[in-house]
């Protein structure tokens, strides 16, 4: 069957030196967005897309002008494993939406190019993330969407239902999950310790 998605956003990873047993840590849930509100499809590949304005807007509340920049984020699925300390995934323990976020009309994504992770000190430059695509596939690229790669990197459950992504570079699907994220206009600068990462997702 299909897996079903939310946008989660997370507190502060739990400080093991603070619990009695890390595993059975609970996570802080800040912020719960469903693709329906949107009026987008639940299914990830449904609204994973550059351009799609539910992945917009989680690009905006992770910019400097949104209010959770610099947050865990996880795209979490119902059918993804449970916690240890509860036994719900992120998905289920995530509350129902009671204020829904609008995108601010002045946020152009295309202007914050570069996907940052502050956890492993990666980012991802969309541009080159989107060139490598249309240089693998020119013949027909015109005709497909572009594939994010944000919600893919951060997902949780990929693979375990209809909807889900399968092709090039699924081994990273939740390569980032749980991560300190960013969108940012400059590219975060070597000398700090950033890498980039070009993921292998394609458009099918």
């Amino acid at each position: 069957m299909g897996q079903y998605y939310k946008i989660v956003i997370l507190g502060e990873k739990p400080a093991s030196a603070d619990a009695v047993d890390d595993e059975q840590s609970t996570e802080i849930i800040r912020l719960a967005l469903k693709p329906y509100d949107y009026t987008q499809g639940a299914k990830i590949m449904e609204h994973s897309y550059i351009g799609n304005q539910f992945v917009a807007l989680a690009e905006y509340l992770l910019s400097p002008l949104g209010m959770f920049y610099k947050s865990r984020l996880v795209w979490a699925g119902d059918y993804a494993d449970g916690e240890p300390a509860t036994g719900q995934n992120l998905y289920h323990a995530a509350p129902e939406p009671q204020l829904l976020f609008s995108a601010c009309k002045d946020f152009n994504a295309s202007e914050y190019r570069y996907i940052v992770n502050h956890t492993k000190r990666e980012f991802v430059d969309k541009q080159q993330f989107l060139e490598q695509q249309l240089a693998r596939d020119l013949d027909d690229f015109k005709d497909r969407l572009s594939v994010h790669p944000l919600p893919l990197l951060v997902s949780e459950g990929n693979g375990c239902g209809g909807g889900d992504y399968w092709g090039p570079g699924e081994d990273d699907c939740g390569r980032w999950s749980r991560d300190v994220i960013s969108l940012e206009r400059s590219k975060p600068a070597p000398e700090k310790g950033f890498v980039e990462f070009i993921p292998k997702f394609e458009s099918n």
